[in-house]
């Protein structure tokens, strides 16, 4: 099993056991970058670190990796313009490049770099986001019912 991240392409591609199945999703607005602060998305080789909400309702809200009950929607949303919604469910990467995604200023596990859910109203197939790798709640509630712990995930200009 393994991820593979396009950015040019803006796809997350799949392959286990079942086939290949790609999803459209939005990388960084900033481009590919690793070091803190950027919110550009970090390349090279990472691995699944952390699953986060399991039999969550679809549209949870995280609010630093916790879920404190409130679900996405549109009205909430008008409340808090400009706000980096992250939904559904988290696979939090962690890089296995020293100097390139791991340690120092350039670590993504540090930086918080996911694969998450976004509000259906967010662009897909374009940059986007603030470093992390986002994609349509549906999908991303699919890919993690099938992705465990240690996947190895590439990121890919």
């Amino acid at each position: 099993m393994r991820i593979l991240v396009s950015l040019s392409d803006q796809t997350l591609t799949l392959e286990d056991a079942g086939g290949t199945t790609v999803y459209p999703v939005s990388t960084a607005a900033a481009g590919a970058g690793s070091h803190q602060g950027s919110n550009a998305t970090p390349l090279g080789r990472h691995l699944v670190r952390a699953r986060i909400g399991d039999g969550l309702p679809p549209g949870a809200v995280f609010r630093g990796r916790r879920f404190h009950g409130e679900v996405y929607d549109p009205a909430r949303a008008a409340e808090a313009p400009g706000r980096d919604w992250i939904l559904s469910r988290i696979l939090w990467l962690g890089g296995l490049e020293p100097g390139r995604n791991q340690g120092a200023d350039v670590d993504s596990f540090r930086r918080f770099i996911y694969i998450h859910g976004t509000p259906d109203s967010e662009p897909m197939g374009e940059p986007a986001s603030h470093g992390c790798i986002r994609m349509r709640n549906t999908d991303v509630i699919a890919l993690f019912a099938r992705v465990p712990v240690a996947t190895p995930v590439t990121l890919v200009e």
